[in-house]
């Protein structure tokens, strides 16, 4: 009865996150007893590099090598958005088992347990964001810019993915079961990531598909992450990936906080 009470009352902010990064801490020491989750963090990026390196690399730049320096800060952006989908099928798995039930009998914020789990994702999602980076200096790749832009080339990419890691949370709240989510993944990653300047610049692009992959906020936290990396001016580029990140957390953020409120 007293832990039921602690739980439902009003929680500080400070002490909502400090539960939120335990939980988060949890939910990374599944790695050590699952080391087969490392598998997905880092297959799935080495398969994204190389495969539209060397795919796309001679038909679009001539050369790969070349095509390479273009391409990796995208592939970059498009391997967090694919990661941080991963959050929908924790979300929906962890409803199905019982495991927020089972949490909301601690003396913690009711809040606590959806923070930690897109806290420990976007940890995650630094890993992935790690293995590109290693597989793009192995083939070759080299930013043109001094270490301070590249961080935060990676801070914004990083950002992004934590705001589509609450996407990801409202769809695993919402949905019925995996293949739910399953659509919802291909529905969304699909026209962000393909459809936009991760593979090739909209001047190859027809004025229809144009005009979508300008306001792709992939396309625009992409150009931010390029510019910053090859040393090429950013201001733009950095404010309209700033809005967007803002925006999708705006929008986001509150509805996966509803939607587990009211499936808990």
């Amino acid at each position: 009865m007293t832990a039921t009470s602690t739980a439902s009352r009003p929680a500080a902010p400070v002490r909502i996150a400090r539960e939120g990064l335990t939980l988060a801490w949890r939910s990374l020491l599944k790695i050590r007893h699952s080391p087969d989750q490392l598998l997905d963090l880092s297959l799935m990026p080495i398969t994204f590099v190389l495969l539209f390196t060397f795919l796309f690399g001679k038909a679009v730049a001539g050369d790969w090598h070349a095509y390479l320096q273009y391409v990796l800060p995208g592939v970059a952006v498009q391997a967090l958005v694919f990661a941080s989908m991963n959050t929908a099928l924790g979300f929906n798995s962890d409803l199905r088992s019982g495991v927020f039930d089972r949490l909301r009998s601690l003396p913690i914020s009711r809040a606590a347990p959806l923070i930690g789990r897109v806290l420990g994702d976007a940890v995650r999602n630094v890993v992935t964001l790690a293995v590109v980076a290693v597989v793009g200096a192995v083939l070759g790749y080299r930013p043109h810019a001094g270490p301070l832009p590249v961080l935060g080339a990676c801070a914004l990419v990083l950002a992004f993915s934590l705001a589509m890691c609450w996407a990801a949370a409202l769809a695993g709240l919402l949905a019925r079961g995996p293949e739910t989510i399953g659509g919802f993944v291909f529905v969304v990653t699909v026209p962000l990531t393909f459809g936009s300047t991760v593979f090739v610049p909209t001047a190859d692009l027809p004025g229809w598909l144009g005009g979508w992959v300008r306001i792709n906020p992939v396309t625009r936290v992409s150009e931010a992450a390029r510019a910053l990396v090859t040393g090429t001016p950013a201001g733009l580029h950095i404010r309209d990936s700033l809005l967007w990140t803002a925006a999708v957390l705006a929008v986001f953020a509150p509805l996966a906080i509803l939607a587990y409120r009211r499936r808990t």
